[in-house]
């Protein structure tokens, strides 16, 4: 099979980056500033900062309720920070101490294309309607030309024979991908995951892993939040790992899983990791 097509920059912009080079002049695509977020008295984001270049795989690990899921929700428009700042592709920063703008929220959403723990595919749609609800009704692609995308994307993931198919009469491995193809069918420049594997059967995680390694190899540029640790090894450029609302630790797969700086990182290797060696 082909590789999928990874997003286009814009003209007179920087080529998206080899994976693997090891190079540190990539475009950075996008930057956070003092992300801060709070449900009541709960501070679930107490001031992130972290940037993504494009091409390059960042990982966020930790416990539950370290407010992960809150960080990729903030990134997508879903969630609105009560502060800090969020920059796309060195565009105009949106600065949320103030409020923001429903125009600066849809534009949030269009750079990036969210998979989620369930799925969430719509049950009274086919796969390829599913697919192609974003492209034609979003972006206005004409049909034909999504339609095409669309069984081409679903040639890539295995999953040709299900065009047709329902939700419910495919396997919880296959509705994620049909899931992480609807992402892809919207061209987005940033992918973000969310526990993409949380939701499966043991034996299906791999199928899905597969297909988001392949990705990361293809270049597209990508945030997962992900409890898979040995995938986080392996896939990503850099690995944040948070804990209470803030980036406890940062830095290369070598560097956090072998030898971790802070002792909260390694009290949570050793309990969560460290077996599986």
């Amino acid at each position: 099979m082909s590789p999928i097509d990874a997003p286009v920059p814009p003209t007179g912009g920087d080529p998206l980056a080899p994976r693997r080079s090891g190079s540190t002049d990539a475009a950075v695509l996008l930057s956070a500033r003092g992300i801060r977020k709070s449900f009541g008295s709960n501070d679930v984001l107490r001031g992130i900062d972290f940037s993504v270049r494009r091409g390059e795989v960042v990982t966020l690990i930790g416990p539950s309720g370290s407010g992960k899921t809150t960080v990729l929700r903030s990134l997508n428009g879903l969630e609105t920070p009560d502060g800090g700042a969020l920059e796309f592709d060195g565009g105009p920063a949106i600065d949320f101490s103030r409020p923001v703008a429903k125009a600066e929220r849809l534009a949030m959403r269009d750079r990036s294309a969210m998979v989620f723990q369930h799925h969430n595919l719509f049950p009274h749609m086919t796969v390829i309607e599913n697919v192609i609800e974003g492209p034609t009704r979003v972006q206005r692609v004409p049909k034909a030309q999504a339609l095409a995308s669309a069984e081409a994307l679903l040639d890539r993931v295995g999953l040709a024979d299900k065009r047709d198919q329902y939700p419910h009469q495919l396997s919880g491995g296959q509705q994620q991908r049909v899931g992480i193809v609807r992402a892809l069918a919207l061209k987005p420049d940033l992918l973000l995951f969310d526990e993409p594997t949380s939701a499966l059967d043991p034996e299906l995680v791999g199928e899905v892993l597969h297909v988001i390694k392949e990705l990361a190899d293809e270049g597209w540029t990508m945030v997962v939040v992900t409890h898979e640790l040995q995938f986080a090894r392996q896939a990503a450029d850099e690995v944040l790992f948070m804990d209470g609302g803030v980036i406890v630790e940062r830095g290369a797969p070598g560097e956090i899983f072998t030898n971790p700086r802070e002792d909260r990182t390694r009290r949570f290797l050793d309990r969560i990791l460290r077996p599986l060696d």
